[in-house]
């Protein structure tokens, strides 16, 4: 068969493909905001952001008289600013080549980089999840420890369906070392041969090197909320759109102690509770730091924290036991000061969202191709050198990532 010019469009094709093959994380998100970037408003782009309602809650009356709730709904953004590409060059003899040797010599390579890179953003989302199941450090290694994670995804009445979990190597590999030894032929098989997992308790399972690594700050001494908090102190109708709360404590062991975005502490005496019934849980409430902190004075700093406390009504999601005011109740942070834990998560698929919109066709440019597979957008443009008679193409892809709803996520570790 004979060579044929491979051109801009033949590329972003083969490339966008590439792309999508490659995703993992990327393909278990929430992808139905992309429809909400292609369309115009007035003849206008919509622009780079746009705005997601929250779903409202209610409280259930008891008897025969109505009891007519306001309808507060909160709302959120998912902007698309990540700009992410790769650039390389070919000569006209390389552009002779049959697709499929360019591919597995220059694109395929490029491509596995940025599927890297979208699945990295994604895992980053992690220090929004507050929950976080298991013992830091510990390597998942039985059925036991994995269960823990659809374990407190059910504790939160989070949908059965579309769920996934997304582990490290270590993790993975540990617990598809725990299935062989079952007598079940059809898990065994799968799991000694293959090295793979399929579903496990209404979980589809998947490996990432991408897995984020944690590192915890320095958070040593004795820590305490250091304000009044009380019921009254916020409200959902406050916090609605950002669910985040400022919370004062002191008692941390050293002026320049440094807490990080993404620790995970609970107050003693905040349970968390059924979202649907506002039951008390047996477990102690888990707060995320969203924002990585000022260097703490005189031993105490503020927190940027989610979610925010609502003690009461529709969305109540904590319930506080024993005091009126949180203020010099015990904080303790998960895991040990100054250590790196991996990330692994199981979630529903509407925890997070990916948007992937095609870049316009810049004034000027010849030859652009801009290909999207799958709700994936790469779009292709050659720029020729007369001199050395080489071609110098870039590949670009705009998206944006967002933890739309952190309670249908949990992160996960194993047990001591």
């Amino acid at each position: 068969m004979a060579n044929t010019t491979l051109t801009a469009d033949i590329i972003a094709k083969e490339a966008v493909r590439i792309l999508d093959n490659e995703l993992v994380m990327a393909k278990k998100v929430f992808r139905g905001y992309e429809n909400e970037f292609s369309g115009n408003v007035n003849g206008y782009k919509k622009g780079d952001t746009i705005t997601i309602r929250k779903p409202t809650d209610f409280t259930v009356r008891d008897g025969a008289v109505m009891n007519a709730q306001d309808v507060v709904e909160g709302k959120t953004t998912i902007t698309v600013d990540k700009r992410k590409g790769v650039d390389f060059k070919f000569t006209s003899q390389d552009l002779t080549l049959k697709i499929e040797q360019l591919s597995e010599r220059v694109i395929k390579p490029a491509m596995v980089q940025l599927a890297n890179q979208m699945d990295a953003d994604l895992h980053a989302l992690y220090k929004y999840v507050p929950n976080w199941v298991g013992t830091p450090g510990q390597t998942i290694n039985s059925f036991a420890d994995f269960a823990k994670g659809p374990e407190r995804l059910d504790e939160m009445a989070v949908p059965s369906d579309a769920r996934c979990s997304v582990l490290s190597p270590a993790d993975n590999w540990g617990l598809i070392g725990s299935q062989t030894s079952l007598y079940t032929d059809s898990i065994v098989k799968p799991a000694y041969r293959e090295g793979s997992m399929g579903m496990i308790a209404g979980v589809d399972n998947y490996m990432s090197q991408n897995v984020a690594t944690h590192t915890t700050g320095a958070f040593g001494g004795t820590v305490k909320i250091d304000q009044a908090l009380t019921s009254s102190t916020t409200s959902y109708a406050a916090e609605k759109d950002d669910m985040v709360q400022t919370i004062h404590i002191d008692g941390l062991s050293g002026a320049t102690a440094q807490l990080k975005a993404g620790d995970v502490f609970t107050i003693a005496g905040v349970y968390d509770v059924n979202p649907v019934t506002k039951e008390k849980k047996d477990y102690l409430k888990m707060f995320t730091i969203v924002d990585t902190p000022s260097a703490a004075a005189s031993n105490e700093v503020d927190l940027e924290v989610y979610p925010a406390l609502i003690w009461d009504g529709a969305f109540q999601n904590v319930y506080v036991d024993g005091v009126s005011d949180l203020n010099n109740q015990d904080v303790t942070f998960i895991g040990t000061a100054s250590s790196s834990y991996k990330q692994n998560m199981i979630f529903h698929k509407n925890a997070f969202a990916l948007v992937s919109v095609p870049l316009v066709t810049p004034p000027g440019a010849v030859d652009v191709s801009r290909q999207t597979y799958k709700g994936t957008s790469v779009r292709v443009i050659p720029v020729y050198d007369g001199v050395n008679d080489e071609s110098a193409w870039r590949l670009d892809i705009l998206y944006g990532t967002k933890a739309i709803d952190p309670r249908l996520a949990t992160r996960l570790s194993g047990s001591a």
